[in-house]
């Protein structure tokens, strides 16, 4: 299956909590999305692996995404090496993206940084035509995304640029609350976390407030990138 954007995520909910308005709009106008996890996130205070998938399963029919994969790193654990690199680069071959959503360049989350660099390096090692990799006993071919953008997580980060994701809030808002063993839920009995208050719903709704501000959006979503971007006119810019 090709589709139109790639969205890598260290743990389950990730890409729920810092770019779900995106994909959805972005499913809403007609393009395939599709995420694929690194980790089954087991390392998480509250809820198990088994229960996460579930969640992440509810939270992809409300995204309305393609599909949904998981890679299975360790979490916590994982590393930025060659292993990694062609598990990843296997994935970026066999979906063909156009572009790449990748985890937060720098966070509190040490996973997420790691996770930024493994896919950043994995999108431009799968253009190079002497890295093998295979699917299903067959020779995947070399693809290179056109760009890869890294989305906007707990650390408080300048945006590159920002999506309206006004008409979406909504829907990230369910897609974030699908992870109930994560995120707010007064009738869950197991330890605090920084991210299970009430607060922090708070924190997710007036960072989108405030990337939406500065170009009269109700709310948004910030990406950074490596590299300048680039725009057929200058109409595209708002």
């Amino acid at each position: 299956m090709k589709v139109d954007i790639l969205v890598f995520a260290a743990h389950p909910d990730d890409a729920e909590l810092a770019c779900s308005g995106t994909i959805a709009k972005h499913v809403a106008a007609g393009k395939k999305v599709c995420v694929v996890d690194l980790t089954e996130g087991e390392l998480g205070t509250r809820g198990t692996a088994e229960l996460r998938k579930k969640e992440a399963e509810k939270s992809s029919k409300i995204l309305g995404i393609s599909f949904r994969d998981n890679l299975g790193f360790a979490d916590g654990f994982f590393v930025n090496d060659k292993e990694h690199q062609l598990a990843v680069i296997s994935k970026i071959r066999q979906y063909k993206p156009e572009i790449v959503l990748a985890n937060s360049i720098s966070d509190r989350h040490p996973d997420h940084g790691r996770a930024a660099k493994l896919v950043a390096d994995a999108c431009f090692y799968s253009g190079l035509l002497k890295i093998e990799t295979n699917l299903d006993g067959k020779k995947q071919q070399e693809w290179r995304p056109k760009a890869v953008y890294h989305y906007i997580q707990d650390y408080s980060l300048e945006p590159d640029f920002v999506v309206d994701t006004s008409d979406f809030f909504e829907i990230k808002k369910s897609a974030i609350l699908s992870f109930s063993s994560q995120f707010y839920d007064p009738t869950n009995q197991e330890p605090k976390t920084p991210i299970s208050s009430k607060e922090f719903l708070n924190f997710v709704k007036a960072r989108d407030i405030h990337f939406g501000r500065p170009i009269g959006a109700k709310y948004a979503e910030g990406f950074k990138v490596n590299r300048s971007i680039g725009v057929n006119d200058l109409f595209n810019l708002i």
